[in-house]
């Protein structure tokens, strides 16, 4: 799992079939510093999320199983959303 940030939606009113009925979020992953990092990518949101908010994200066969459709074409999906990250600032000093 990985830690992201909505930062858009994407509305398609063709698309598979299989991903009807499901919202569709533009989320930009973060490092634990809250740095984006990487591309953003379009993520099915199971839990409701919205706009500029974090969350907890999931890519490849877990986030087909976190949608509960297993045979589906999704290869991100949005898992949780986070309330608060505590970080130990000294343990992350030593890993730099």
């Amino acid at each position: 799992m990985k830690i992201g940030k909505i930062i858009g939606t994407v509305v398609a009113t063709r698309k598979d079939e299989r991903l009807t009925g499901y919202k569709l979020m533009i989320t930009q992953a973060l490092d634990v510093k809250g740095q984006p990092e990487g591309d953003a990518i379009i993520a099915v949101d199971t839990v409701g999320a919205g706009m500029g908010e974090l969350v907890i994200f999931t890519t490849g066969t877990a986030a087909r199983y976190a949608a509960d459709k297993p045979q589906s074409p999704i290869d991100a999906a949005i898992v949780g959303i986070i309330d608060n990250i505590d970080l130990d600032e000294d343990l992350l000093r030593r890993r730099e």
